[in-house]
């Protein structure tokens, strides 16, 4: 074989899980960053509703969740201080879904460093939200779905919290926070992390059946719980795999021949 027909040499593994832990820390602090910026309208409705600076920022440092929040404080802005348990009741059912994320991304912090410690365990629990879930899942190797199950949640938690603060210091001076479309921006950053993973019919089938069942329950259900059903449903379509490729023994693959 001459020079100019032999094959390229195989990538260094160490240059390839280098590259794969960089482009995890990207996607960390890009989603991070786009999820941070509706803090602010976290913080500006929150004082809005009637919470003051410091409860405002409380929540957000420990209930951390972004859904629930939101479903919190427009509870207490509809029915104020005597809505408390229907609040609170709201934000519980938004958070269950972070229980579900929790067994799925628990193989994904296992090991590394610390050991799994208490504390890496309890700083792993605090972090698990979509975010976090989505960065994780969406990187090739264990190592960088770590990383940016890491990067992401880090990320998120700090931005959170300052734009939070930020929200609720400035707030009457931004007026009503809806009309700059900040949540358009934590969106957006999902689409992103989607789009590379339509590259089946599968994929795309479930990404469809849930896109269409969120947005036709938005309008009728409390906020958070379209995300729950649309989840179901996915799960219920994935599960099936329709529109995936058939196992083996099911029968030859359209232009395969059937040994003889």
């Amino acid at each position: 074989m001459s020079p100019d027909t032999a094959p390229e040499p195989f990538e260094p593994l160490a240059v390839t899980d280098a590259r794969n832990h960089r482009l995890a820390v990207r996607a960390g602090l890009a989603v991070g960053l786009a999820t941070a910026t509706y803090g602010v309208s976290f913080g500006a409705l929150s004082v809005a509703a009637g919470l003051t600076i410091w409860q405002t920022s409380f929540i957000s440092l420990v209930m951390f969740s972004g859904g629930s929040q939101f479903a919190l404080i427009g509870v207490l802005a509809a029915g104020g201080l005597a809505s408390g348990p229907a609040a609170i009741a709201s934000a519980t059912l938004l958070g269950v879904r972070n229980s579900l994320y929790g067994m799925r991304t628990a193989p994904v912090v296992a090991g590394g460093r610390w050991n799994d410690t208490w504390y890496k365990k309890l700083a792993a629990g605090w972090l698990t939200i979509d975010e976090s879930t989505a960065v994780a899942l969406a990187q090739p190797t264990a190592t960088s779905r770590r990383t940016g199950f890491w990067v992401t949640g880090l990320a998120v938690f700090i931005g959170w919290n300052l734009t939070t603060l930020a929200g609720a210091l400035i707030g009457d001076a931004l007026g009503d926070t809806r009309a700059y479309g900040l949540d358009a921006a934590a969106a957006a950053a999902f689409v992103g992390l989607l789009w590379p993973r339509l590259k089946r019919l599968q994929a795309v089938a479930v990404a469809v059946a849930a896109a269409v069942v969120a947005a036709l329950l938005t309008p009728v259900l409390m906020p958070g719980v379209p995300v729950l059903v649309a989840a179901l449903v996915a799960v219920v379509v994935g599960f099936f795999n329709w529109f995936g490729p058939r196992q083996a023994g099911t029968g030859p693959i359209s232009g395969e021949r059937m040994p003889s």
